[in-house]
């Protein structure tokens, strides 16, 4: 095995795992909207392949779960097929699968996420299972550390989602989630108060997706390549990767 996943094991190969494995990575996606070029499935592939690499590069001390394919998706309920749980459904998800993955002998959780939606009830999830089942547990963006490959390829002064930057990464990790021929800009609404309640700005609150962009999506798919994605996904997974050597006191020749 070149990385330990663990919907391709058996028990016994998971039983032999566990004798290195210091850390178990969940994959969170969410089934969204994400305009007329991209699947609904997107974050989801996107966080299972986003961990698997992760697990190739941090074998043998790392384990990824299945993916939570589902999350927190309120913003997007009016385009159609949309799948929305509610907050407090994904951190009780999480805390059975942490409870069941302790069972086993593992105390180091990562939730890698690849939906913004599910960002603060990640932090929430993080503060109260750690505590409860007295393991550690961690969550990370998939890419949102790719800061040099993003400022350097990214320049749409809103991005995010279905834009430059996800279309990019799936050309590189996942190009059946794209629908080439369909590719397009956000096509946005100039009034609205999504401006008022962007991050960075003094006040943030809910918005419907639709009160910012008709058809779904932000940004400019159009400049999406698969190279961009390859630079932004390679330097996530450094970054990514350095940061859990630390955080599990690995010799960099133990992780192969």
């Amino acid at each position: 095995m070149k990385a330990y996943l663990l919907t391709e094991m058996t028990w016994e190969e998971v039983k032999d795992a566990l004798g290195t494995v210091k850390m178990a990575v969940i994959p969170i996606g969410a089934h969204e909207q994400h305009g007329p070029h991209m699947v609904e499935s997107c974050d989801a592939v996107l966080a299972t392949e986003m961990a698997n690499r992760l697990a190739e590069k941090m074998f043998p001390h790392i384990l990824v779960t299945p993916t939570v394919n589902m999350g927190v998706s309120p913003h997007h309920l009016n385009f159609p097929g949309t799948i929305s749980l509610q907050p407090e459904t994904l951190i009780a998800i999480l805390r059975d699968m942490v409870r069941s993955l302790k069972r086993h002998g593992i105390e180091k959780f990562l939730f890698l996420n690849a939906h913004g939606g599910n960002q603060s009830t990640l932090s929430v999830a993080s503060t109260t299972i750690g505590p409860e089942e007295d393991v550690q547990i961690y969550f990370a963006k998939t890419t949102a550390s790719a800061k040099q490959a993003i400022s350097k390829n990214i320049h749409s002064p809103i991005f995010g989602h279905s834009c430059e930057r996800e279309v990019s990464e799936a050309l590189y990790l996942a190009p059946f989630l794209i629908r080439e021929d369909k590719l397009n800009k956000g096509d946005f609404n100039e009034g609205g108060r999504y401006k008022q309640l962007r991050p960075g700005k003094p006040i943030q609150g809910f918005y419907h997706y639709e009160e910012m962009t008709k058809n779904g999506c932000i940004g400019d798919a159009t400049k999406a390549s698969g190279d961009i994605g390859e630079q932004i996904v390679e330097e996530a997974l450094e970054n990514l990767s350095a940061a859990l050597e630390e955080l599990l006191d690995l010799k960099p020749e133990s992780v192969h």
